[in-house]
């Protein structure tokens, strides 16, 4: 998973796997959800981020219950 945020677009970007987008849906007028070819979501794109969400909402994210002992690599300590 990764969320990218573009200042210059102003467009905040959460990509929830890696695959290639072969569709999408407007959910809502600047809000799109990129499907795969399964349509499966890959990603959701947010257009004016900011005016939609605070600064505290764009630089604070908070991963709650995360089954980390399920992605443990040699390098990962708890």
């Amino acid at each position: 998973m990764r969320i990218e945020y573009d200042k210059e677009a102003d467009a905040l970007y959460i990509q929830l796997r890696e695959a290639t987008v072969d569709d999408n849906i407007d959910i809502e007028e600047g809000v799109t959800v990129d499907l795969d070819e399964k349509r499966h979501i890959v990603g959701i794109e947010i257009l004016d981020a900011s005016k939609r969400l605070s600064l505290e909402d764009l630089v604070n994210i908070t991963v709650q219950n995360l089954p980390i002992e399920k992605v443990r690599t040699p390098d990962f300590k708890l």
